[in-house]
């Protein structure tokens, strides 16, 4: 009977863990989606440099810099998951949300110098958490965006 309570206690605290991780990412997922729609004026470019035509003051770096981690359900139904072989979906949203999160982030930056224009954008990602030597350790990543803002000539 113990073990019967037990399984459905860790089941419900499951089931309620993994709503309320999916209502979380939903709340990002729509953020990150406002936010690309505020920021749209300001453009992207993995060229190295922009077109000589472009009257320009100089440029600066930017940078947009997010910490994601995974939660005790992603890794549950990944390594569930990983048991049957296939896409492990809980993994492609959390890099997804990182990566466009990192953008924004740089966007921001960008527009906030009065750039409407970041060229050599480049993405990196790192994992903060090492498996071998903490295999509880729950994954975590940080996703960086980096450019070079195209600074606008000053109006006359």
């Amino acid at each position: 009977m113990d073990l019967i309570i037990g399984f459905g206690l860790f089941a419900i605290l499951l089931v309620i863990g993994g709503v309320f991780g999916r209502l979380a990412e939903k709340r990002h997922y729509t953020s990150i989606i406002a936010r690309e729609g505020q920021l749209r004026g300001v453009l992207v470019f993995n060229e190295s440099r922009p077109s000589a035509d472009l009257e320009q003051r100089g440029g600066q770096l930017v940078v947009g810099s997010v910490v994601l981690a995974e939660d005790y359900f992603k890794r549950l139904a990944a390594g569930l998951k990983s048991l049957f072989g296939g896409r492990l979906t809980a993994y492609e949203s959390l890099v997804d949300r990182g990566r466009r999160e990192a953008i924004l982030r740089m966007k921001h930056e960008a527009e906030r110098l009065g750039a409407r224009m970041v060229f050599n954008v480049r993405l990196q990602t790192s994992t903060l958490t090492d498996p071998a030597t903490n295999p509880k350790a729950l994954f975590s990543a940080e996703f960086i965006a980096y450019g070079t803002a195209l600074l606008p000539q000053p109006r006359r």
